[in-house]
């Protein structure tokens, strides 16, 4: 089954290796049939320390690295990320 890859905007990069992923998206309302906006926060892998607040980055799922992340960053601003761990991908 292949990996989930969501895009978001960096909120948080005030941890070491990680940092806080706003994904958003549109859902449409099931009685009024309007497209309301929903969001989540994710924690990801930032091997590099590259990614800054403000940065429009792309995550992908991956095996359990702390209690809460499980996502890895993969491309920041359009570029992709130094090369990640074998064992990330």
């Amino acid at each position: 089954m292949p990996k989930r890859v969501l895009t978001g905007r960096v909120v948080s990069d005030k941890m070491d290796k990680s940092v806080t992923v706003l994904v958003e998206r549109r859902v449409m309302h099931p009685l009024y049939k309007k497209f309301i906006r929903r969001s989540k926060k994710y924690a990801a892998h930032d091997e590099a320390n590259v990614c800054r607040e403000g940065d429009l980055v792309r995550i992908e799922e991956c095996r359990p690295i702390s209690k809460r992340k499980r996502w890895v960053v993969i491309e920041r601003n359009g570029e992709a990320v130094a090369p990640l761990l074998p064992e990330l991908r």
